[in-house]
């Protein structure tokens, strides 16, 4: 049988109009900066994607700023005195934690993309509040201009866009440093030449996301996440779904299975033809314990057993099933080798 990709949250596949619009964009010859007929080509192609980013996370198109990522984007932070924040919140945002003089900031997850839960949006304090919006949009409702955040950042290749581009969404009004200088590309706010097929692909895969959403591909997803939780309870009762009757991602399964290392897990059904995650994959590789599942109460032994079911929307139930039947019956044959 062909492999089963479980591993969504980690990255998407890339997506048939996200494909579309790379392809386009790569016989477009001229820089985005020039004045020339190509220059003005590939400037359109980019302003049409930022067009569609801003229709995905629900803000102004001219409060998009193209960079290479969430993580690049995250780096914002860095030019605020003390940085505050969330234990749960991704690495990327973990990173700049810091105490400081100067102006304040709080950085936070809108939704967890190991366990999947999904947290409330604050009101602005006295510091200025920047959401990590990249694992929400194209997903669950969400709208920046619903916040009171001046920022919020996310990656392309989680809505099924390519990987190595992303966002920086600026709050209209609000002033920050150039994230890298030089000649002052992305209103001065991000230099360097646009990357044009890559924000291409972006923008084909967030106009492809926000229609999923209007047609309700992701309360499919839901149906799907349920039916496997419900599979995977009734073959092993000890095993732990964090964050379940909360509100969550409709795509995203956090197991812990106490007694069952989640690198062994990992390793087991890849060889059984599934791709699923023992953890954020900016983690990967790297034995330590889960910083997610620790703050969130879980002792280390519990947080060392997690994994992370991961669902897409062309994911089917045959799949799902096929999941739940190879990880329950790797499941049985470790607990009889231990009887």
């Amino acid at each position: 049988m062909s492999r089963v990709y479980l591993d969504h949250n980690a990255s998407a596949p890339l997506r048939a109009e996200a494909r579309a619009a790379m392809l386009s964009a790569l016989g477009v010859a001229g820089n985005p900066s020039s004045v020339h007929a190509e220059g003005r080509a590939a400037r359109a192609i980019v302003e049409r994607a930022r067009a569609q980013v801003a229709v995905a996370v629900g803000c102004n198109a001219g409060e998009v700023v193209f960079t290479s990522g969430a993580t690049e984007a995250a780096s914002v932070l860095s030019g605020f005195g003390r940085v505050e924040v969330e234990r749960t919140a991704h690495d990327a945002l973990w990173a700049h934690r810091r105490d400081g003089d100067g102006p304040g900031v709080v950085a936070l997850g809108l939704a967890n993309g190991e366990t999947g839960i999904v947290g409330e949006v604050p009101a602005r304090g006295g510091d200025a509040l920047l959401l990590d919006v990249t694992q929400a949009v194209g997903r669950v409702p969400f709208a920046f201009s619903w916040t009171e955040a001046d920022f919020a950042v996310l990656s392309a290749h989680k809505l099924g866009g390519p990987r190595g581009v992303g966002a920086l969404i600026v709050r209209d009004g609000v002033d920050i440093a150039p994230l890298q200088r030089g000649g002052g590309q992305e209103m001065g706010r991000r230099s360097g030449t646009e990357d044009v097929a890559g924000i291409a692909g972006f923008g084909g895969a967030a106009e492809a996301a926000v229609g999923d959403l209007a047609n309700g591909v992701w309360g499919r997803v839901a149906k799907l996440r349920d039916y496997l939780e419900e599979a995977i309870e009734a073959a092993e009762s000890d095993t732990i779904l964090v964050g379940k009757g909360v509100t969550r991602l409709p795509n995203t399964i956090c197991m812990v299975t106490p007694g069952w290392k989640g690198e062994s897990q990992v390793i087991a059904m890849d060889l059984a033809g599934f791709a699923i995650s023992a953890g954020s994959a900016c983690s990967s590789g790297k034995v330590r314990e889960n910083r997610v599942l620790a703050a969130m109460g879980y002792d280390a032994q519990a947080a060392g057993s997690a994994i992370r079911v991961s669902l897409g929307p062309a994911t089917t139930k045959d799949e799902v099933a096929r999941f739940a039947a190879a990880w329950s019956e790797r499941r049985k044959k470790l607990r009889d080798r231990a009887a």
